[in-house]
């Protein structure tokens, strides 16, 4: 069986991510939604609101949270192609990080 590039498995994680970027920037930003759900929180009168809304911005923070822990991956990466070299690696995880830390905003 033969292996794939790495280069070419970088590439599509590469497009793959841009995927994501798009549909998190046609959408409000997570940060933006996790902080109105816990004003919507810390302003309701009734538990079940609170509990909703908590959650909800729970949800939005661990979305970010997944962005930023795999843009530091990313970026391990990059740094780590770099000392070994290999500009265009180095490059094409760069690339990813970029990508995850927009899609975290």
């Amino acid at each position: 069986m033969k292996s794939i590039p790495k280069q070419l498995i970088g590439i599509g994680a590469v497009m793959l991510l841009s995927i994501a970027a798009i549909e998190v920037y046609a959408a409000e930003s997570h940060i933006g939604l996790a902080l109105e759900h816990a004003q919507t929180a810390a302003k309701a009168g009734d538990v079940n609101t609170i509990v909703n809304h908590a959650d909800a911005a729970k949800s939005h923070i661990k979305v970010v949270d997944g962005h930023l822990k795999a843009g530091v991956i990313s970026l391990d990466a990059a740094a780590a192609h770099a000392k070994h070299g290999h500009t265009d690696l180095a490059k094409k995880s760069a690339e990813e990080a970029v990508l995850h830390l927009n899609a975290a905003q």
